[in-house]
């Protein structure tokens, strides 16, 4: 049933993006990065993307060539991080050596993983890929929270006391999940508590401030999807895709001790 679930969350979260990228003429942030005017000076470019993205998002949904779509999507956003994400921060980013600087990145990279999930689902070797990809973005994800607590910390609802501090339990329970799932500790019961987690921050966070906000281009989470996609789609990207990660949790025990774990990372 959880790969049911999270199919059509996944899914719908990319299809939802080709949409805004259509509406605002330009893709989100984290697909691509900044001052791609190669791209928004040709919006035939830009609808073409956006077509794309929602014609793939709603064939994941519907499961109809789960496998070859999937497997196109993940390898595509894969191709555009390796290639694009990563010599942008090497040669054009003036703040490289910033680790917050990397996490648009991070989000292609984890929409990527997402993708190699779904095509897991199925078939069952990129799961395998794409939980470790996930799990490294995972990884960082909580290092911001503690790099950057103060920064991060009026992301946190008016109505719950002592921002900062929250920003470090969190920071922890996302370093230590990603950890788990990249090591293969208890995959399943690190997925659902991660998973449960951030399906409390879409309740008490992203879904009252895109109620809250509207549409209006640059002032909420609904627009936010746009342009700061870590809210709605990327959170339930995170919460399908390791309920999802389940499913590569099917080695023998003997293939689960640190040597052959690495050996299997490596194979990937």
């Amino acid at each position: 049933m959880s790969q049911f679930y999270g199919r059509i969350f996944y899914g719908v979260s990319i299809a939802a993006i080709g949409v805004l990228t259509m509406i605002y003429r330009d893709v989100p942030y984290m697909m691509l990065p900044p001052k791609h005017t190669w791209l928004t000076e040709h919006l035939i470019l830009v609808y073409a993307a956006g077509v794309l993205l929602l014609l793939a998002g709603t064939w994941i949904t519907l499961g109809r060539k789960l496998v070859p779509v999937s497997l196109l999507l993940g390898t595509t956003l894969l191709l555009i991080f390796c290639f694009y994400f990563v010599p942008y921060e090497l040669t054009v980013s003036k703040n490289v050596s910033h680790f917050g600087d990397w996490e648009n990145s991070a989000k292609e990279l984890a929409l990527a993983g997402g993708a190699f999930v779904m095509a897991g689902s199925v078939w069952g070797k990129p799961a395998r890929l794409g939980a470790a990809l996930f799990a490294l973005t995972i990884i960082s994800f909580g290092i911001d929270h503690f790099l950057y607590a103060r920064e991060a910390q009026d992301y946190i609802p008016a109505w719950i006391p002592n921002h900062l501090f929250w920003m470090y339990p969190t920071g922890a329970a996302l370093l230590g999940s990603g950890i788990a799932i990249l090591l293969r500790i208890r995959v399943r019961l690190f997925a659902m508590l991660l998973g449960s987690m951030i399906f409390i921050w879409v309740v008490i966070l992203h879904v009252p401030k895109a109620l809250a906000a509207g549409f209006a281009y640059g002032g909420g989470e609904i627009s936010l999807c746009h342009r700061r996609p870590n809210a709605i789609q990327i959170d339930e990207l995170r919460i399908i895709s390791f309920k999802i990660i389940e499913l590569c949790d099917k080695l023998p025990d003997w293939a689960k001790s640190p040597p052959t774990l690495f050996a299997h990372i490596i194979y990937l």
